[in-house]
């Protein structure tokens, strides 16, 4: 690479990294958060061990094709022995007798190779096409496995990334890669043989040039590489941008941010195009170099035969003819063809290693929350659920709760309040085993959840979140997502239950009517009903409402507050809700404060406690008439103020 070349690239560089943090809304956090981890040294032949795994099932169209190809190449290096015959046995000496079936041989010859051609193609990108089938599929289930804590660190734009660019970057190595640099070796050497058979001394001069075709492509194998990791490593980052920014253009246009956001943009972009053009860079040296040092080639062919005819190697210069010049330069063009190929293919080789590098990061990453070899329990709990002394960090030691201990009787149901951050949420998430405590223990009909198979587990759960996610599809598949288990009438059951049904009434009619993607179309409170249909319709052993009527209006809420009320009967619930107004009637609430169990009861108990819940009850209230004694300077304080009092 030309120094002036590498410092554009570096000062192009620079320039990108000092401009990552001049935005307010992408913070150091977040830039790092879209970095793309580099290649660096890796072990090209372990990988593609590991890459080959996954054509054993498919071997013997592997083989098919590789024969096939075999065949094609040994028929490409026919054709200027061909063209010898043709000259010296035909055209030379003036010949026309016989000469119609040596055309007719020569058509057979071109015949078979389009045959053996189209065969070839058809089986490699049938085997192609199976092997990223199932490295999809296996990527796919393993992101299912994934805990949350993963897709809290890694952009979604990343991680599409591997299952759609990175492994479409291994097609071209499984449909024409391997069986090609398998096809290239071979021709490569029955050429050389040829050669040597005509005429040694002339094969001997043409292959004068080859090292330095050689030099060339380890020269341009060094360099590649490098290009193709800054390549896939920009584009991941693009994607990831793309994707975060795409999915918040509401809040970019709400804040004004689209000329910064275009401006961040514009860097991401430009550093992945610089990162194109130095590729392209080595290949623009590359392959006019190839060319050059073939032409090379051919005139050292013509020199060296026209020196021997002379009788510069031989005395007579005996054998050599016409034909055989024709020959050998049809062949040193052919020999320089799949050399140039196996560049080619190194290439796809290389593309495929970074590539393939990124997919089995993500498949040999440890699940840390899994099922136990012998799980202890397993099918369905009664609904006993105990926090003993609970340490809970996101990160490091930073606690989010902190020796919180409490039980939940069977069919009782609990409401969690606080501020926010206080760790109402992060107790849900941690009974369902989203995440693993870090001390203590949670247990679950007398048994650690880190004991339960985990599939049992949750299916032991229904929740409802403030935040609903519903798939493009119908409103049934929303509501059952997927469970043949609930049928139609069961379906039309809970939505009438949580008075869903009256909203697709009026859409249509029926729960085939199409959900756009994330609930498009629907409002926050329609989506919320279908939510609370979908739990019902699961018939969980304990309901989950996170802050689950948040963003319904009043009237709606009485109606909802209805089919909770049912649904709660006889299960075990745990309320999350700012809303106090929701929960009143639950049989115990605890109230947490910055990662702290302080106050438990119910809600006449804590409010004659005079505590926190009581101060959080009258900062909701305080423009009401309440037959209550509270401080007038109370009121206009912060709910953090008032609980931290």
């Amino acid at each position: 690479m030309s120094s002036s070349v590498r410092r554009l690239a570096e000062s192009a560089a620079r320039k990108f990294r000092g401009q990552t943090l001049n935005y307010p809304f992408m913070s150091e956090a977040v830039n790092k958060y879209h970095e793309e981890e580099s290649i660096g040294t890796t072990y090209d032949l372990r990988i593609a061990r590991r890459l080959f795994r996954y054509l054993r099932p498919y071997w013997l169209l592997a083989v098919a094709a590789l024969t096939l190809t075999l065949f094609t190449n040994l028929l490409i290096a026919t054709q200027p022995y061909f063209t010898k015959m043709a000259v010296d046995d035909f055209i030379t000496p003036k010949k026309t007798d016989g000469i119609w079936l040596f055309a007719l041989a020569f058509f057979g010859v071109f015949l078979f190779r389009f045959i053996f051609s189209y065969a070839q193609e058809v089986l490699l990108n049938n085997v192609g096409q199976k092997v990223m089938f199932d490295i999809r599929t296996e990527l796919f289930t393993k992101l299912q496995r994934q805990e949350i804590a993963y897709f809290d660190q890694y952009p979604v734009g990343r991680t599409m990334t591997r299952l759609t660019g990175d492994v479409d970057a291994l097609n071209e190595l499984f449909t024409s890669g391997v069986i090609d640099v398998l096809g290239d070796l071979v021709i490569i050497f029955a050429i050389i043989g040829i050669m040597f058979w005509l005429d040694w001394k002339l094969a001997v001069v043409s292959l004068i040039t080859v090292p330095m075709l050689f030099a060339a492509t380890n020269w341009f194998r060094k360099h590649a590489r490098n290009g193709f990791d800054r390549v896939r490593t920009r584009n991941a980052k693009l994607s990831a941008f793309l994707q975060e920014y795409i999915s918040g253009a509401q809040t970019v246009q709400l804040f004004n941010a689209e000329h910064k956001a275009t401006g961040r943009f514009r860097d991401i972009n430009d550093d992945y195009r610089n990162a194109n053009i130095e590729t392209i860079f080595y290949y623009s040296i590359f392959f006019p170099l190839v060319d050059f040092i073939g032409a090379v080639g051919i005139a050292v062919v013509i020199f060296a035969f026209g020196y021997e005819t002379l009788g510069g190697f031989s005395a007579a210069g005996a054998g050599l003819t016409v034909g055989v010049l024709a020959s050998f330069i049809q062949y040193s063009l052919q020999l320089f063809q799949p050399i140039r190929d196996l560049s080619d293919k190194f290439n796809v080789l290389q593309a495929a290693i970074v590539a393939s590098h990124r997919i089995f990061i993500l498949l040999d990453r440890e699940v840390e929350v899994t099922t136990p070899a012998e799980p202890k329990k397993s099918g369905k709990a009664t609904g006993r659920i105990e926090f003993q002394n609970v340490w809970f960090a996101y990160k490091d030691e930073d606690w989010v709760l902190k020796d919180v201990s409490f039980s939940v009787n069977l069919g009782e149901s609990i409401a969690l309040v606080g501020h926010t951050g206080s760790g109402k949420t992060t107790v849900t998430n941690l009974l369902m085993r989203f995440y693993d405590i870090q001390k203590g223990s949670i247990l679950l009909d007398g048994v650690d959840v880190r004991d339960w198979d985990l599939h049992d587990l949750r299916s032991n759960f229904a929740v409802v979140l403030q935040d609903v996610f519903l798939f493009s599809g119908s409103i049934e598949n929303n509501i059952r997502l997927g469970n043949t288990g609930i049928d139609r009438e069961r379906v039309e059951w809970a939505a009438r239950e949580v008075h869903a049904d009256e909203f697709v009434q009026k859409i249509d009619g029926t729960y085939e009517s199409l959900v756009k993607e994330r609930g498009a179309g629907l409002s926050v409170g329609q989506k919320q009903l279908i939510s609370f249909a979908r739990a019902l319709a699961f018939d969980p052993t304990i309901l989950i409402l996170d802050e689950a009527t948040s963003s319904i209006d009043t009237e709606t809420e009485q109606l909802i507050q209805q089919a909770v009320e049912c649904v709660m009967t006889g299960r075990t619930s745990l309320v999350v809700a700012h809303r106090l107004s929701t929960i009143q009637k639950c049989d115990r609430i605890i109230v947490l404060h910055h990662g702290e169990l302080r106050e438990s009861g119910t809600h006449n108990e804590l409010l004659a406690m005079r505590g926190l819940y009581w101060r959080l009850y009258q900062l909701q209230y305080s423009d009401e008439k309440l037959h209550l004694t509270a401080d007038p300077g109370l009121q206009n304080k912060s709910l953090e103020s008032g609980l931290a009092g």
